[in-house]
């Protein structure tokens, strides 16, 4: 983590609470941090809790890398309810009987392992026509909303009170866990609606590893940032180049760095001493690319050879 006028560098790992959204808690985030500049890097519904890794000043420009990873969630199923929204934020709208036992229940939620096309709820805030779907919904309007492919990685019975039945699922990016949710109640003839949502992973990170507000608060600013990870924190998947003094120059003044790496794609770029100097492409025989490059790299900074 690094420190400018206008804010730290870095990647917040927080355990949002419910009952806020993601922009406000990114907003609630940045007064703490005294940051002028940050994102997140994908949103969790205002009911749901969990991981909401946030990123300040120059770890903004590498935000992609999570928000296109894996998720992983304990959800909370009530089966023999559903509701418009597919969750809490609308009234129950229709009860049935529940008799699916464990095997049962088991043989369906392996049914939906691996890819599918999933359509987006009409509640939520993917854009059609310059409108997010939820402004339709709210307006009493339906609109054809467009079918994405996901991938269910796990999604495992982990136990059941009641109606209320337990799970874990890993997911792709653009997974909706309520219309996942929904498609097993319906699966299972019986309907369901999502009651808890908690994220406990995004990519390499785990919510083992995530603070709260109280405890931001009661630290102060000064150890807040402290608990920044750095931007290459979240380059931490991409194959790793360690250039030289003069790769590291040309590198950081965005000339391509003449050197065949073995792997095609992008690749994470540390001058000698390990400082971390952005992101490239890999182009075969013509060498590496800058594709994103830290702040500390660019032609205005001491050169590394």
């Amino acid at each position: 983590m690094t420190d400018r006028n206008d804010g730290p560098d870095g990647v917040l790992l927080l355990d949002k609470p419910a009952g806020i959204t993601s922009t406000r808690a990114l907003a609630k985030a940045k007064r703490l941090l005294g940051s002028l500049k940050g994102g997140h890097t994908g949103t969790l519904d205002p009911f749901a809790t969990g991981l909401l890794p946030l990123v300040f000043g120059e770890a903004t420009k590498f935000s992609r890398f999570l928000i296109d990873s894996r998720k992983s969630y304990i959800a909370t199923l009530r089966l023999g309810e559903e509701t418009p929204t597919g969750d809490t934020e609308s009234d129950v709208s229709s009860r049935r009987a529940v008799d699916a036992g464990p095997e049962r229940i088991d043989e369906v939620l392996a049914s939906f392992l691996g890819a599918q096309r999933q359509t987006p709820p009409m509640h939520s805030a993917v854009h059609v026509n310059g409108r997010r779907l939820y402004e339709y919904a709210r307006a009493g309007e339906e609109v054809e909303r467009p079918v994405r492919e996901v991938v269910i990685e796990v999604l495992e019975r982990l136990g059941r009170e009641g109606n209320d039945l337990i799970v874990r699922v890993d997911c792709s990016k653009g997974t909706y866990v309520r219309t996942l949710a929904q498609d097993i109640g319906s699966r299972l003839g019986c309907g369901a609606h999502l009651v808890a949502l908690r994220r406990t992973g995004v990519g390499g990170f785990t919510l083992d590893d995530a603070v709260t507000f109280e405890t931001l608060a009661t630290e102060g600013e000064a150890h807040a940032r402290a608990r920044l990870l750095p931007p290459e924190s979240l380059a931490a998947s991409l194959p790793r180049l360690d250039a030289t003094p003069e790769e590291a120059s040309r590198f950081g003044h965005g000339r391509i760095i003449e050197r065949v790496f073995g792997i095609a794609g992008e690749v994470a770029v540390y001058a000698p001493g390990a400082i971390f100097l952005g992101v490239g492409s890999s182009l075969g025989p013509a060498g590496i690319a800058p594709l994103r490059l830290m702040r500390s790299a660019d032609a205005k900074s001491p050169d590394f050879a």
